[in-house]
C-alpha cells in the first residue's frame, strides 16, 4: 500500500471526527479558548490555531453614519483609503473613507450622475471598481447597462449587451461583477451567461468570451444521453460551463475568478475548480501545490443548519499573492499562499464579532480585511494579529530573498503553533535556500512533504559526494585497483613457481 493509500485510508477514518469539529459554525470556539481559527495537518485533520486576525470593528448603517439602513447590499471595494459599498436595494453607491484603523467616515452618497442619457440613476447596482486612472465602473444590473464615469460623476459611455450569435435575442443582460484591466479593457459576469468572462475593449467594444469553466459530467449521463431519444435527452440536464460569481484583478494584472454553485461530489472528485487564475487568454494558471484541494472545507456534511460544500464567492489578493476566499455557506474565509496550501481558517455562522449571517463580498487595504454582510446589513474589520504578521513576514521575507529572517520568523510561529505544519515546512524551506541541507531534510521529512525533502537530499548527496571525493576515490581505488594489482603478483609467482629450471 502506498503513502498517499494509507493517507486517504486515515483521512477517511478521521472524516467523521474532523466533521463533528468544523460543520458547526458555532463550535468553533471549543477548539481553543478565545480562538475560532483552524488549519488542516497533512492527514486532513483538524488542528486549531491561534487567530490570525482580530475583529477592530463591526459597522452598521447607523455607525456608518447613515439616515436610511443598508438594503441588500451586493458588492465591496477598496481603492487606497477608500472604501464603496453597494447598496444594491437603495440604488445607490456609498463611499467611505478609512481615518482610523477601526473607523470609516461616510464621504458621499453617490445616487445619481451627470450626463446625456435617458436615465442617470442607478438600478440595482451590484458592483463598483476603480481603474489606474480613476475612472469609477458601475455593473448597473436592472438598468442593463455597465457604466463609465468620471471621479466627478460625468457619465464617459456605457458597455452594454453583448451582440452575439450564440446568446438568444431575448436574453436580458444583466451584469453582475466585473473587473477592469491596465488597459482599459472590462471584464464582467452576467446572469444567465455561462460562456465564461464577457470581454469589453477600452471603446465599448464586445470582443468575446474568455475562461470559460471546465464542463463537469456524470460519464453514465453521457452515455444514456447517447443511447437516449430525442424526447428523453429534452428532459435531462445540458453539460455546460458553470456560472462564475465573482472577479478579482490582482497587482500582476491576473483575474482571480470564483465560481459558489459546484456540486459536492464534483469537489471531491477534483474535476471542478472553485478557484481560477485567469491571463489573458483565459486560461487557468493557479498553482495547485497544497496538500488538499482549493474549494473551502474538506468535509462537507449537515451541522450548525448549513449543509453541504463551501460556498466560494468571492476573493481578494495581498501583493504577496496571498489570497482569501469568502464563503457565504458557513461564513469562513480561508486564506492560501501562492502554492495553494492553505494558511488559516477563520470565521463563521453567528451574531457575534467575526461571525457573519450571509457575507458576500471581501477586499483589502493593505493586510487588513473588509467583509460585508448582505443580512446582517453590515462590514466587518479585521486586522492581523502578531501571529497573523508573523506569518505574512514569514512569507515576505522569502519571498525578498531574506531565508535566514523567513527561517528565524517561522520558528516565532512554531513556537506558538506547534501543530502548524507549514511553519515547519517554511524553517526547512529557508534552510534549504541557506544550503543547510541535511537539516532542511528533517522538518520536510517531519511533515511528509516529500516533493521538498527529495530536493533536499538530492542536494545532500551531491553536497557529500564532493566533500567525500577523495575518500571516495581512494575506496575506489581500493576496491577495483588493489585486487588486480594482488591477482597480478599471485599470477607473476605462480609462473615463478612453476616455470622450468635450467641447468647449466
Amino acid at each position: 500500500m502506498t503513502k498517499k493509500h494509507v493517507k486517504n485510508f486515515i483521512k477517511g477514518l478521521s472524516a467523521f471526527v474532523a466533521s463533528a469539529c468544523i460543520l458547526v459554525g458555532s463550535s468553533m470556539t471549543a477548539l481553543a479558548e478565545g480562538s475560532y481559527t483552524y488549519c488542516y495537518d497533512y492527514w486532513g485533520e483538524v488542528q486549531d490555531s491561534p487567530n490570525a486576525y482580530d475583529v477592530v470593528g463591526v459597522y452598521t448603517f447607523k455607525d456608518l453614519g447613515l439616515d436610511l439602513q443598508l438594503n441588500n447590499p451586493a458588492g465591496l471595494t477598496a481603492n487606497g483609503d477608500m472604501i464603496f459599498v453597494c447598496d444594491t436595494g437603495n440604488n445607490r453607491i456609498l463611499q467611505f473613507k478609512r481615518t482610523a484603523i477601526d473607523k470609516l467616515e461616510l464621504v458621499r452618497s453617490i445616487e445619481e450622475f451627470k450626463g446625456d442619457v435617458e436615465v442617470n440613476t442607478f438600478k440595482n447596482p451590484k458592483d463598483f471598481m476603480i481603474d489606474e486612472e480613476g475612472y469609477y465602473y458601475i455593473c448597473d444590473t436592472d438598468n442593463n447597462r455597465v457604466l463609465k464615469l468620471d471621479s466627478d460623476l460625468n457619465y464617459i459611455m456605457s458597455f452594454n449587451k453583448p451582440v452575439d450569435a450564440t446568446l438568444d435575442a431575448d436574453q436580458v443582460f444583466q451584469p453582475t461583477k466585473l473587473v477592469v484591466d491596465g488597459a482599459g479593457r472590462v471584464y464582467c459576469i452576467a446572469t444567465g451567461i455561462n460562456k465564461g468572462l464577457i470581454k469589453y475593449e477600452a471603446d465599448g467594444q464586445f470582443s468575446g468570451f474568455v475562461g470559460a469553466t471546465p464542463v463537469v459530467f456524470d460519464f453514465m449521463d453521457y452515455v444514456w444521453k447517447r443511447l437516449a431519444s430525442q424526447e428523453q435527452r429534452d428532459k435531462l440536464l445540458n453539460f455546460v460551463p458553470t456560472e462564475y460569481d465573482n472577479l478579482y484583478r490582482d497587482h500582476d494584472g491576473f483575474i482571480y475568478a470564483v465560481c459558489a454553485s459546484h456540486l459536492e461530489e464534483d469537489l471531491k472528485s477534483e474535476s471542478a475548480q472553485a478557484v481560477r487564475k485567469l491571463n489573458l487568454k483565459g486560461d487557468d494558471i493557479l498553482i495547485r501545490n497544497g496538500d488538499f484541494p482549493i474549494y473551502g472545507d474538506l468535509y462537507m456534511g449537515s451541522g450548525g443548519g448549513h449543509d453541504g460544500p463551501s460556498q466560494i464567492t468571492d476573493v481578494t489578493v495581498f501583493d504577496n499573492d496571498v489570497y482569501v476566499c469568502l464563503d457565504k455557506n458557513r461564513g469562513r474565509l480561508f486564506a492560501y499562499d501562492n502554492q495553494g496550501r492553505l494558511l488559516y481558517v477563520f470565521g463563521g455562522n453567528g451574531n457575534e464579532d467575526g461571525y457573519f449571517r450571509t457575507p458576500v463580498a471581501i477586499d483589502h487595504i493593505g493586510y487588513d480585511l473588509f467583509v460585508l454582510d448582505t443580512l446582517d446589513k453590515s462590514i466587518t474589520i479585521f486586522t492581523p494579529n502578531t501571529y497573523g504578521k508573523m506569518i505574512f513576514d514569514a512569507i515576505d521575507q522569502f519571498d525578498a530573498g531574506e531565508y535566514t529572517k523567513s527561517g528565524e520568523t517561522w520558528q516565532k510561529v512554531m513556537d506558538l503553533n506547534g501543530n502548524y505544519d507549514l511553519a515547519y515546512i517554511g524553517v526547512g524551506r529557508s534552510l534549504l535556500r541557506q544550503e543547510r541541507y541535511k537539516e532542511a531534510m528533517k522538518y520536510f521529512e517531519l511533515k511528509y512533504n516529500d516533493d521538498n525533502y527529495s530536493k533536499a537530499l538530492k542536494q545532500y548527496r551531491k553536497e557529500w559526494v564532493e566533500d567525500h571525493i577523495l575518500v571516495i576515490f581512494i575506496l575506489v581505488f581500493a576496491v577495483l585497483i588493489i585486487p588486480m594489482i594482488i591477482g597480478r603478483l599471485g599470477k607473476i609467482k605462480h609462473e615463478i613457481d612453476t616455470a622450468d629450471i635450467f641447468k647449466y
